[in-house]
């Protein structure tokens, strides 16, 4: 009799056990299924703050053309029509190659020579563009670069993308005299993202004379 409680017992235990086990697994598929449809949230309402972002930006510059060379302002709105037609597309999408986004980037940077000329200059340095990035993160840190400093011909701002094993973006410091205090929305909206997508975040580091944000590559199998 006692054999058959021991049997019992430890029959009930390992039931008990396995019961459990279930429902941890059920619990923790649950979670994956919330925290997955947090971030997704999360992420759908960052989008949405950065392309108006984008949009009035870049219509303030046009509205500046207009004032001083229609024909430069005509050429600019067709140029804009263009970019802000892949702003949406790419948008749509948590991942981009880093190929597209540095093809992007390189036309979006055209749109801030119709207005500063040779203030601003951009070099990209591609030793390696495999991977993925995360849509306008080079926009974002272009337009950011030149958000908060001034150049001029003679004294221009460069910035610098180098694509290898991660992404680095640095550009040289000339800050603007009696520059607005910005909310930093764009910096911020590209941690979370990266912080939501990736076990990865991006590293800024700002001193005196110079401004750098190294970007970790995305596998695309990364959670």
């Amino acid at each position: 009799m006692f054999s058959n409680l021991l049997d019992d017992f430890i029959y009930g235990s390992f039931f008990l056990v396995y019961y459990y086990y279930q429902q941890n697994i059920k619990k923790q598929k649950l979670l994956n299924i919330y925290n997955q449809a947090l971030s997704e949230s999360k992420i759908n309402q960052i989008k949405t703050q950065l392309n108006p972002h984008f949009l009035f930006n870049n219509l303030n510059v046009l509205d500046l053309l207009i004032y001083e060379d229609k024909n430069k302002a005509s050429y600019f709105l067709n140029e804009f029509a263009d970019i802000y037609r892949y702003v949406l597309q790419a948008t749509d999408k948590k991942f981009i190659t880093i190929e597209e986004e540095s093809i992007f980037a390189e036309h979006y940077f055209k749109l801030i020579q119709h207005k500063y000329g040779n203030a601003y200059q951009l070099v990209i340095e591609n030793h390696n563009s495999d991977g993925f990035i995360i849509p306008l993160t080079l926009q974002l840190l272009i337009e950011n670069a030149v958000q908060h400093n001034i150049g001029t011909s003679k004294k221009p701002v460069y910035i610098r993308i180098y694509i290898d094993k991660n992404i680095k973006i640095t550009n040289n410091c000339i800050a603007k005299r009696n520059v607005k205090q910005t909310s930093g929305r764009a910096l911020n909206n590209l941690h979370e993202q990266y912080k939501f997508l990736t076990k990865n975040v991006i590293e800024i580091q700002n001193t005196d004379s110079t401004f750098s944000v190294t970007i970790p590559k995305i596998n695309i199998l990364s959670p």
